[in-house]
């Protein structure tokens, strides 16, 4: 028989206490640690799953935005999905996630990402790889970009210039988060016994950028961990490398966090930069029409899709849809022939152009007519979907 599991907001303190205590096993916090993560997401935006009276485990919800083809689309980000040792593996994860697609669904929201700890998990759920998080590394001494074209000024890390120019930067690049005020304060205030710099790039008036970063020492020698950045042209770009190159006789390497083809290390001499790591957030489209209706599209492009979808947990996901696209908008009808089919899961990496329809057909997460894929193979084009936050 299928265990019963109730989901629903934390509801007093007790509950907030439990919660914390599985959080805190689950990813290896420090006792009372939990209490900054609640009050840096907001305590309403967590949720729990009980059997009977007893708290199995939770996760936060994170509403947000996230650029599409030039577009913010609303998205809710999941995080701390966390089920107490003694109730895994009896339902309670699936049962908490498939509860909160359903709650986002109710309140609209087009899509929802997540960094999995476990795949398995969250594809039962519908949600499948969307884009990448990489870390990147390269040798302070290898960087050799000794022309710095602009000025670089030192000023508080919570200054709100750093708001409007990462809207620019991200506006420009597909997967790129309209963040969450907990994540720029995650961002801006250092960890105990950590310092945190951040300096404005160009002119007061005119900034073209800005880094802000922290430095760190261990066995494999001393670096610089690029908390945030963004360059908003080649002279921004070669005055960060410049800037940083600078620190080369105490600094070893420097990291930062990037996209799979990140376009910063096009302006180094040698290719010295590694990815350190490379991992995939999944996303979920939890409203077809809603979803493909408020992402952008090139503006060159004029075509129509017929879709046929399919979703075992959102009833009003499935059928055949026509997504028209014309100036760079979509517009979705009810309908149509149903040339391309796939489940729900197969939606998201088409919907972020992590793979091309032809990829996505040869893993088997769809099957489309030729000209289904020739007017896929258009729409959704468009530069690596990545993301700077981890969350």
């Amino acid at each position: 028989m299928t265990p019963k599991f109730e989901y629903s907001q934390v509801v007093n303190q007790e509950g907030i206490q439990r919660l914390g205590n599985i959080l805190e096993q689950c990813f290896l916090m420090s006792p009372g640690e939990s209490e900054i993560f609640f009050n840096r997401l907001g305590l309403e935006n967590f949720r729990i799953i009980r059997q009977g009276e007893q708290i199995a485990g939770g996760l936060a919800t994170i509403s947000m935005g996230q650029w599409w083809g030039g577009q913010r689309v609303p998205m809710t980000g999941i995080a701390a999905v966390g089920i107490a040792p003694e109730y895994r593996g009896s339902g309670a994860a699936l049962a908490m996630m498939q509860h909160v697609v359903k709650e986002l669904y109710a309140k609209g929201v087009p899509i929802s990402a997540l960094y999995p700890a476990t795949q398995r998990l969250y594809r039962k759920a519908g949600y499948e790889q969307g884009g990448f998080s990489c870390i990147w590394e390269v040798p302070t001494e290898s960087i050799l970009v000794k022309e710095k074209p602009l000025p670089v000024c030192d000023v508080p890390g919570t200054h709100e210039i750093f708001h409007q120019l990462y809207q620019h930067q991200a506006k420009l690049n597909n997967g790129l988060l309209d963040r969450h005020q907990g994540l720029w304060q995650r961002i801006s205030r250092p960890d105990e016994n950590e310092a945190v710099y951040a300096y404005l790039i160009g002119c007061a008036d005119q900034p073209q950028g800005y880094i802000i970063f922290s430095q760190h020492q261990n066995q494999d020698g001393s670096s610089i961990r690029l908390r945030d950045w963004t360059v908003l042209t080649t002279a921004a770009a070669q005055t960060l490398w410049s800037f940083i190159a600078n620190h080369r006789s105490q600094i070893k390497y420097v990291r930062w966090r990037g996209s799979g083809n990140d376009s910063l290390t096009l302006l180094l001499p040698e290719q010295t930069a590694k990815q350190k790591s490379a991992m995939r957030w999944m996303l979920r489209v939890i409203n077809v029409s809603t979803a493909l209706e408020k992402r952008g599209y090139s503006q060159g492009i004029q075509a129509e899709l017929h879709l046929e979808v399919q979703d075992d947990l959102v009833a009003e996901n499935n059928g055949r849809f026509i997504l028209s696209v014309a100036n760079g908008r979509g517009e979705v009808t009810s309908g149509g022939k149903g040339e391309m089919k796939l489940d729900i899961r197969g939606l998201a990496p088409l919907y972020t152009g992590l793979f091309t329809p032809q990829q996505l057909q040869l893993a088997g997460q769809l099957d489309a007519t030729e000209t289904a894929m020739s007017a896929a193979t258009q729409i959704f084009a468009g530069g690596s979907p990545w993301m700077a936050d981890f969350f």
